[in-house]
């Protein structure tokens, strides 16, 4: 590669930050998301995300059940370019159904925004999704949200992030008052007092300060304000950690900021905080030992599949993680899995529902390529080698059902349907190994089995019938010599699609009994 193709493909990876935003269901994630597109000037007004997903609604056939629900059960892709970087943010299913889809997303994120409500603290699914970010040790930067409204004590807060996700904090801002009282936050880094002033907070002053003790912060805050803010930073300074860049880029500390999305309040100075700190594209793994962005020659894997994006034409979109190297539209690299060239003929990059055709894009991007069947979630791609990036986590369900089919001459289109929804990461497929041609459906969710048999039958004809079974638990088994009768007791073994042996347990109880009695065997959360 030229010395000046080198340092365009040096320039474009630094420049880039690709991330997605992690939170509990209503902690806000849209309307946070939607004001740094502002931002980045990708929509010109508020509500422009909401419209896009209500203009989708109109024209979609199967997502006719996220109009039911009010909810977002796929992930999407948005771009924008600020203050010459080029943001990528990996927006995901708020819905908990739709965790797994989540989790794959994330590991194609090189950071993570954790999203945090100030009333209600760390949540159920805001664990789980901190849990695969810190496994990855990727860098966690958390934005609490809804200080316009009346909220938990922030010392509290913190206690809570440190105490139930095990990770140090390190408040970059603070507020001065909360919900009516919230007058503005103090700027711990660049000592300024941000302020906010209107009924809804809509309009801010910035005033440069010495340091908090300032008596012009004072006359901005008002002696009870002042005097709250000064304890509560002294207190800080002895007590709370100091920021090191090193350790967040490492996942041992989070920067905190706090603000408010819906009043624009806080977001711009934590998106500008943010792409300073936050790390350009990072090395990914791989069976050839680790890939660096900057390698000449393209690579990336498949981390997500969406069939009929556009119902009107029945596509499926292949979602591509660009890890190495410089990606051009009509190029040909290699499908190692298939072990044959292919052409990238008609990339594509999104802002939400909006289609470009890419001409050119660098290791952090997301690039959607037409999948004609070929691809699978975990493919890898790459340029003139055999590059095999370490396989996509597959989590355990929670819930199983039998699936039978009403109309046996469906049958043809029910094995596609199948294939292609379990290839998507829809939903996971078992098999039974007691001889009965029993087709098992496994999901996190109960929403899953819904878009199941919905998709079955809007999209390929096929009407299904889901019989619930009783089991919580799939733990995958490895070992010389596994013994299938000693899983009879309120459980049963199946086969995962790659023929891997896959017991299920009705309870925990019954998950600690199989431990016991087979001490040789290890049970696997995650698919070996």
């Amino acid at each position: 590669m030229k010395s000046d193709v080198l340092e365009e493909l040096r320039t474009e990876v630094m420049r880039r930050r690709t991330f997605a935003i992690i939170s509990h269901p209503d902690a806000g994630k849209t309307t946070l998301t939607e004001k740094l597109l502002l931002f980045g000037g990708a929509i010109r007004e508020a509500g422009s995300v909401k419209a896009r997903k209500a203009n989708r609604h109109a024209t979609s056939d199967w997502m006719e059940i996220e109009k039911q629900r009010g909810i977002s059960v796929t992930s999407s892709v948005l771009q924008f370019d600020y203050k010459g970087h080029r943001v990528n943010i990996l927006d995901t299913p708020g819905h908990q159904d739709f965790s797994e889809d989540t989790y794959r997303t994330l590991t194609a994120a090189d950071s993570a925004v954790m999203l945090i409500d100030a009333a209600k603290g760390v949540e159920a699914q805001t664990i789980k999704l901190f849990q695969v970010c810190a496994k990855r040790g990727i860098p966690i930067f958390t934005f609490i949200n809804k200080l316009d409204r009346e909220g938990r004590n922030p010392f509290d807060l913190m206690e809570e992030i440190e105490r139930v996700l095990g990770i140090r904090s390190v408040p970059m801002n603070w507020p001065i008052g909360m919900g009516r009282e919230l007058c503005g936050v103090y700027d711990r880094m660049k000592h300024q007092v941000e302020r906010f002033q209107g009924n809804n907070h809509d309009t801010i002053e910035v005033h440069k300060v010495d340091d908090y003790r300032d008596e012009s912060v004072r006359s901005i805050a008002g002696d009870y304000l002042y005097e709250q803010l000064c304890q509560d930073l002294e207190l800080l300074d002895v007590a709370g950690d100091p920021f090191d860049l090193e350790k967040v880029r490492r996942g041992e500390l989070t920067p905190v900021f706090f603000g408010s999305a819906i009043n624009n309040f806080g977001v711009q100075t934590f998106l500008e905080n943010f792409l300073e700190l936050a790390p350009a594209p990072t090395p990914r793994k791989s069976q050839n030992g680790e890939v660096e962005p900057l390698s000449p020659r393209f690579s990336g894997y498949i981390f997500k599949i969406q069939a009929n994006m556009n119902p009107a034409h029945r596509d499926r979109i292949a979602f591509l993680r660009i890890c190495s190297g410089r990606f051009e539209r009509g190029m040909t690299v290699r499908h190692v899995r298939a072990g044959r060239e292919i052409k990238l003929s008609q990339p594509q990059q999104f802002l939400a529902q909006d289609r470009d055709i890419v001409e050119k894009a660098y290791p952090g991007d997301i690039v959607g390529l037409f999948d004609p069947g070929i691809f699978r979630i975990g493919d890898s791609l790459a340029e003139k080698e055999d590059i095999v990036f370490d396989e996509l986590p597959t989590f355990s369900p929670e819930l199983f059902a039998k699936v039978t089919v009403k109309n046996a001459m469906k049958h043809k289109q029910y094995q596609k349907g199948i294939d292609q929804l379990t290839e998507e990461g829809t939903v996971q497929v078992f098999y039974s190994t007691s001889g009965f041609d029993e087709t098992i459906l496994g999901v996190v969710g109960q929403l899953q089995f819904e878009v199941f048999e919905y998709r079955m039958k809007v999209e390929y004809g096929v009407d299904i019938e889901l019989h619930r079974m009783p089991f919580q638990f799939a733990r995958w088994l490895v070992g010389d010599k596994i013994d299938t009768s000693k899983f009879r007791i309120n459980s049963t073994v199946v086969r995962d699609k790659k023929d891997r042996l896959v017991a299920l347990f009705e309870s925990e109880y019954a998950l600690r009994t199989a431990m016991e009695k087979n001490p040789d065997v290890t049970f696997l959360e995650t698919a070996p």
